[in-house]
């Protein structure tokens, strides 16, 4: 059995959507055990000039339903970065999640040479719908991902390697 250009995208993008739900999840929890407000893990940034964990989230859902709308050739929906809080942020998780769920394998595989501009402020990027999903996408939306993991990681959240790799199903008995 060879792999296709869907099943190492669309699920791929869709569990880790999921494994970042339970990041917040766990960080909630970790937040009402220690009196801490919410606001200030949705505040927080690696450093100076970085995204806060709140932007960051938007972006790995950028990044997600963008890369799944490229390569099944479908428009993202919009979405308008106004996101907050907690609850707001899940939300906005859970219907990027949806959209990518209604992606069909179909629009995907066999796609892998689909011609992808990625227009830029400064440029276009041209890609193949496999170049761009390995070379752009994936590495783009797992860097906003891994980010807001560390980010709840710097602020005490108990967070382990696991929780990053295997979300809820790291927590079951």
């Amino acid at each position: 059995m060879s792999l296709s250009l869907y099943d190492v995208s669309i699920p791929v993008y869709i569990r880790m959507l999921g494994n970042l739900a339970h990041f917040l999840d766990k960080a909630e929890a970790h937040a009402n055990e220690g009196g801490v407000d919410l606001k200030t893990y949705a505040d927080a940034s690696l450093g100076h000039g970085m995204f806060p964990l709140a932007r960051q989230i938007q972006l790995a859902s950028d990044a997600a339903k963008g890369g799944g709308a490229r390569l099944a050739g479908v428009e993202a929906p919009a979405m308008p970065d106004t996101e907050t809080t907690f609850p707001e942020l899940v939300v906005r998780i859970q219907k990027t999640m949806a959209f990518l769920e209604g992606i069909k394998r179909e629009d995907v595989d066999g796609h892998e040479d689909r011609h992808i501009e990625l227009k830029m402020p400064t440029r276009t990027l041209e890609f193949t719908g496999l170049s761009f999903l390995t070379t752009f996408s994936l590495p783009n939306f797992l860097f906003h991902v891994t980010t807001a993991y560390a980010i709840l990681r710097s602020q005490g959240v108990p967070l382990g390697k696991m929780d990053y790799l295997a979300g809820a199903a790291a927590s079951a008995g």
